[in-house]
């Protein structure tokens, strides 16, 4: 049966982050993509032009209207929206037992700022829930590091993708300690916008698929660099990866 993976996240206008990076990803992995649009973005790979956050009786009208017909066998979380809509979510997945990787999304590969403070605050509900957090490197000190992600039950992936230096290293940490660690030679590219929306789908397809939590780990970041290759190099910025151009990779 096809892995049905509900992606709760922003949209994208460019088409190189949150939803539209995504559908792509899951769809390129064999899952069938569903989604709750918490936000709508004017964004390019120059940078954000203005958000306007949905609703959240909107975010979860859009959720409930997928889990009572079609199902679901993971979520991926990205772009929040509001505190109101982060609390809502957590409150609404509590009931369901599948797989929940969680982006904690702050700012945009351009600079931009994704979450308000008080959005940030409720961060913790949604760790609470999800079965893995996936922060780069200052997103996690804006957590409060590792320490604080991981008492809340969770495993965390660590990326690597801000650190500096020629080589990439991501790490998959649990609340007993490090359970793997991958290492790779940076990309030399600007098309990086999109790479922990897209790492984030990947693992959550993965999970949903039935995959253990290392193989989802290492397929998802395998995908990301060959979309970072393949990426077609649009826009004057940060461009969209090519997860289009990643074929024959289920």
């Amino acid at each position: 049966m096809t892995a049905r993976i509900l992606i709760i996240a922003g949209s994208d206008s460019g088409g190189g982050a949150g939803i539209q990076a995504d559908i792509k990803t899951v769809t390129m992995l064999g899952g069938h993509a569903m989604t709750a649009i918490t936000a709508v973005t004017a964004q390019n790979t120059l940078g954000v032009d203005a958000i306007h956050p949905i609703p959240t009786e909107m975010v979860i009208a859009q959720i409930d209207a997928v889990v009572r017909d079609i199902g679901v066998d993971a979520v991926k979380i990205g772009m929040i929206g509001s505190d109101g809509t982060a609390n809502a979510v957590a409150d609404y997945l509590t009931r369901l037992t599948v797989p929940i990787v969680f982006d904690p999304v702050m700012i945009a590969t351009s600079g931009s700022v994704l979450a308000d403070a008080p959005t940030i605050a409720a961060f913790g509900r949604l760790m609470t829930i999800a079965s893995l957090v996936t922060p780069n490197l200052p997103e996690l000190e804006a957590l409060g590091g590792a320490d604080a992600i991981l008492r809340h039950g969770c495993h965390m992936l660590l990326k690597g993708g801000h650190g500096e230096g020629s080589e990439i290293v991501d790490q998959l940490l649990s609340p007993q300690g490090k359970v793997r660690e991958w290492r790779g030679k940076r990309i030399d590219t600007t098309s990086t916008h999109g790479t922990g929306c897209t790492l984030a789908s990947a693992v959550a397809c993965g999970l949903g698929q039935g995959m253990t939590i290392i193989e989802a780990v290492e397929r998802g970041i395998s995908f990301v660099r060959i979309a970072l290759i393949e990426a077609p190099g649009l826009g004057e910025g940060h461009g969209p990866l090519g997860q289009q151009n990643v074929v024959d990779f289920q």
